[in-house]
């Protein structure tokens, strides 16, 4: 079963936030998939079903984003299941511009504290992740602190620019599901470099 587990914190007050930029991601495929509806399991939301014959389970953590990859405890423990080939996390950058898109088959935190969460509870930083820029248009924007600045909402002209980009994170994602982060870093890095 492949995991998208998208990062974001719980909460009407952070729902618009950039830093849930993971969440509008997963919220948007289980429309785009029509999966079943949102269920609790544990500290999470999750809704299940099919990307062609693979079986798919979105994931919305419901601890805040330092905790994040706790949710991820259950399936670390499925003999079959291997965070490298069938985990795929997407997650806000700041140091990316708006919207670009960058996939990565493992790497570092870099300093997000959701990525620290999840490399904590796999005890790896071989997992894929699918990053999503969301540093402004204007560089004179994202004066005074980080934690501000990802907590703070994103305006009309940058929350269209993102929307705008979901079906190309829809392909990229179906892309990994059924291919791989490979096949799909090879598809969409490259894609994206014109962006």
């Amino acid at each position: 079963m492949k995991v998208i587990l998208g990062l974001g914190n719980p909460g009407r007050e952070y729902a618009m936030t950039r830093h849930n930029v993971g969440w509008w991601v997963v919220d948007h495929l289980a429309r785009a998939w029509e999966f079943d509806g949102w269920k609790r399991d544990g500290d999470a939301l999750v809704a299940s079903g099919a990307v062609g014959s693979v079986r798919t389970r979105l994931v919305k953590p419901q601890t805040f984003m330092n905790l994040s990859g706790a949710v991820l405890r259950p399936y670390t423990r499925r003999p079959t299941w291997t965070p490298a080939s069938d985990l795929l996390v997407v997650v806000d950058d700041v140091a990316l511009p708006l919207a670009r898109v960058r996939l990565r088959a493992s790497g570092s935190a870099g300093g997000h504290n959701g990525l620290k969460s999840v490399e904590g509870a796999l005890q790896s930083r071989e997992y894929p992740r699918l990053r999503i820029g969301i540093a402004p248009r204007d560089a004179q924007r994202r004066a005074g602190s980080l934690a501000d600045f990802v907590l703070d909402t994103f305006d009309a002209d940058e929350r269209a620019v993102i929307l705008e980009r979901m079906p190309v994170l829809t392909d990229a994602i179906e892309t990994f599901v059924r291919d791989g982060i490979a096949a799909a870093m090879n598809a969409f890095n490259t894609r994206d470099e014109s962006c």
